[in-house]
């Protein structure tokens, strides 16, 4: 009892077999693919840019020459205090 068929397989049971075999390729190949992506994105994901902080936004604006350097040493200033100074009105 080599084959449960006895060798007399249907056009359904190519059918079948034919499909069965195709999808079954497709998804190894669908795992095999994701699998690659997923380990090769791992070491290439972009850091996402934060907002620049305030002192940031002053530092390039001073280098852009927009404020002189007076004005840019009250402001950092200002920037670096609690804010105690400011609330006490």
């Amino acid at each position: 009892m080599m084959y449960w068929n006895h060798h007399d397989m249907s056009g359904w049971d190519w059918f079948a077999m034919s499909t069965g075999s195709v999808l079954l390729w497709a998804l190894l190949l669908t795992v095999a693919i994701l699998f690659i992506r997923n380990l090769s994105h791992t070491s290439q994901r972009p850091d996402i840019l934060a907002a620049p902080s305030p002192e940031q936004v002053l530092a390039d604006r001073f280098a852009r020459g927009e404020i002189d350097e007076e004005d840019y040493r009250n402001r950092l200033a200002v920037l670096r205090t609690d804010g105690s100074r400011l609330t006490e009105h």
